[in-house]
């Protein structure tokens, strides 16, 4: 920052005051266990508090080790003024919540109150736990196991979020039926309003100084206005992204639209329940609601395949799925004229009236935006061309489809959302730039001409690491390639002794790579235990990999980012390929199609940019604190042979190079007579 920007500071703020609290004998260091000052992270709080004195926006890169949180945090509490943290993942929530904040509000001595805040899902419901427990309409033992410990834990808890009750996993099934969604919550209508968590919760966030929420959430309620950060906004005075990356994926995610073959059974099911139970007179409600099911069900039927993504140009107009969406179409307009009669017979028939035509005019919604008539106004034109910016595509799984309406760029709805008071934003992460450059970042959220920062990592990369791309391997695209990655990964894996994470950039690769593993480890006797991506959640598999020791995990794209595993119990990571986007997704495609009118090259300047940045995540899972040392095998071997290969190993640490498999091994076998030559 330049002098000039430092005198324009609001009184409180100033550089001395930050070096002070970072310095070696500053507050964090008093007062943290094995804190050490580091100059990037204290020229990073600088940074951020400018911004926070002169209500400014700050993109802030800072290299794995730096200590973002608390370079952040720091200012944040004490001059932040009512401020939004929102992170990557719910993980990272509550570590923030449970954990930094806390600690940073201890040391500091700062007089904030914390909030945690996440979407309506995750907190029981009142109304719904006391339906289903009356209904009984449960399927498996299993799930009525968890209904009896979601019934107790209703009685003990204070916050009604669902992470406080790890018996249950998340993805247990029962909370669905236990939880709300802006569908089927009666909101003050509810004869439990006044004891609602999410109600409560939204009430501690609006008193709160720090409220924490996550980029999901941000969104959702940017898009739905349903999750209570609408009524946030206004007051917070600096709002802060970490796990920044993410932001262009999930803003995406939630300025579309999505209709699901699901979200018309659950309505389905709800129409029959409310119907039998305060209508039963009113309508033949099973014989009503069979066609709009088995509508539903053969929407899905009209792609035998088992996993489909295709844009809407792409469907044969001969195909079975367009008089498919019709037939749905009529089914849901007699559900509905029904439901019209009705619904003045029970505030639940109500409310199943309002979602059933709410979800047939998206349905209605989904189709190719009418060309402009040649006599329109250039308003009308306008109009045309920007509900033109988006693409429709389907999206079938084995047991729903979905339909998609995804715009092309997020950066002016983002804008929009930037616009009015003036606050401070604050974007942050390890991995935003391409080896210096915030273009690609910058781009897609529209962030044009707002200062970029980059603070390097303070490892050293060249002695704690090696960057290992093996001799031979075949094209990524050859049928072989996978067998390939695990016979040339094998002999690095028995040097490492185990202690592995093997990153696929496909399911099919994982699976694939598992039975291969399994069979080699068993016919070589090797001692590795196996940890594999789907046979437990995320947390209990890396719990399970740090207690091993010297296992091996195999996972995709949620075990590239937000993961940490520090010391001895990881020591080499294996990816297969560099991590570009499938050419077949449809909003890559159209987005592509889109640049290359404007006469950009769609690969440069998109595809590239976007799989540096993921790979950066996956390289990033190696070296964690300055004692990590460890060998980041990459197997592709585009990195070399294709002229773009430089521009990505350029945009990695600064790793110690070889293509040689004995320096990998002698690396290795100096880590593990190391301890020795110290007796």
């Amino acid at each position: 920052m330049t002098e000039q920007t430092q005198e324009t500071n609001a009184p409180g703020i100033h550089d001395d005051e930050v070096e002070q609290i970072f310095g070696l004998t500053g507050a964090l260091s008093t007062s943290i266990k094995g804190y050490r000052p580091r100059q990037a992270q204290t020229e990073m709080a600088k940074a951020i508090a400018s911004a926070i004195s002169g209500q400014k926006t700050l993109l802030a890169e800072a290299g794995t080790g730096t200590g973002k949180t608390y370079a952040y945090l720091t200012p944040a509490l004490l001059w932040g003024g009512k401020v939004i943290v929102s992170t990557g993942t719910k993980n990272l929530q509550d570590q923030l919540f449970l954990r930094d904040i806390p600690m940073i509000k201890k040391v500091l001595k700062a007089p904030v109150s914390i909030a945690l805040l996440k979407g309506r899902a995750n907190y029981l419901c009142h109304f719904h736990l006391e339906r289903t427990l009356q209904n009984g309409r449960l399927t498996s033992r299993e799930d009525v196991g968890y209904l009896r410990d979601i019934s107790r834990f209703m009685k003990t808890t204070s916050s009604g979020d669902k992470a406080e009750l790890a018996r249950v996993p998340e993805t247990a099934s029962v909370w669905n039926l236990v939880t709300s969604t802006k569908d089927t919550c009666m909101g003050s209508e509810c004869q439990y309003y006044q004891d609602c968590f999410v109600m409560k919760a939204r009430k501690e966030a609006q008193q709160a100084d720090v409220v924490v929420v996550n980029h999901h959430l941000f969104f959702a309620d940017v898009a739905l206005k349903d999750t209570g950060i609408a009524e946030l906004l206004p007051s917070a005075n600096t709002v802060i992204f970490d796990e920044a990356h993410q932001l262009p994926d999930t803003a995406t995610l939630f300025f579309g639209e999505t209709i699901s073959t699901l979200q018309v059974l659950e309505l389905c099911r709800d129409v029959l329940a409310e119907g039998l139970s305060h209508a039963r007179d009113g309508a033949e409600w099973a014989k009503l609601v069979a066609p709009v099911e088995r509508a539903a069900r053969d929407l899905r039927l009209a792609f035998p395949q088992d996993v489909v993504r295709l844009s809407l140009s792409q469907i044969a107009p001969s195909s079975e799925f367009f008089p498919a969406l019709e037939t749905l179409k009529d089914a849901m307009d007699d559900m509905i004229a029904v439901l019209e009669k009705q619904a003045v017979r029970a505030e639940t028939l109500e409310q199943c009236r309002v979602r059933a035509i709410d979800l047939n005019s998206k349905i209605n919604d989904w189709k190719e935006p009418e060309p402009p008539k040649s006599n329109s106004t250039k308003a009308g034109v306008a109009d045309k061309l920007e509900k033109a910016d988006y693409v429709l595509w389907v999206e079938a799984f084995s047991t729903s489809l979905q339909l998609h309406r995804t715009p092309l760029s997020i950066a002016p709805i983002f804008n929009k959302q930037r616009e009015g008071v003036p606050r401070t934003w604050i974007f942050t992460s390890a991995t935003m730039a391409v080896k210096n450059d915030f273009t690609h970042f910058v781009s897609q959220m529209g962030l044009w001409n707002e200062p970029a920062r980059t603070w390097p990592s303070p490892f050293n990369y060249a002695e704690q690491g090696i960057l290992y791309v093996p001799e031979g391997m075949p094209q990524p695209n050859s049928r072989e390639y996978t067998d390939a990655v695990v016979d040339a990964a094998l002999p690095v894996i028995e040097a490492a002794g185990g202690k592995t994470f093997l990153l696929c950039t496909t399911i099919k690769a994982v699976k694939h790579c598992a039975e291969r593993l399994r069979e080699e480890f068993q016919q070589r006797d090797l001692p590795f235990p196996l940890f594999v991506q789907g046979d437990a959640g995320r947390t209990e598999l890396l719990d399970r990999f740090r207690a091993a020791g010297n296992g091996v995990l195999i996972g995709s794209q949620s075990f590239w980012e937000g993961v940490d595993v520090r010391g001895d119990a990881l020591s080499l990571v294996v990816i297969d390929k560099l991590p570009f986007s499938p050419p077949d997704d449809p909003v890559l495609a159209a987005r592509i199609e889109a640049m290359e009118k404007k006469g950009l090259n769609g690969f440069v300047h998109h595809q590239l940019p976007e799989a540096i940045i993921n790979l950066k995540q996956g390289a990033g899972r190696l070296i964690r604190d300055e004692t990590d040392k460890g060998v980041l095998m990459l197997c592709d071997p585009r990195l070399i042979s294709k002229p773009y290969g430089k521009r990505i190993w350029q945009s990695l640490p600064a790793f110690t190079r070889t293509r040689e498999l004995s320096v990998v091994q002698d690396f290795f076998k100096r880590l593990v007579d190391a301890p020795k030559l110290v007796e």
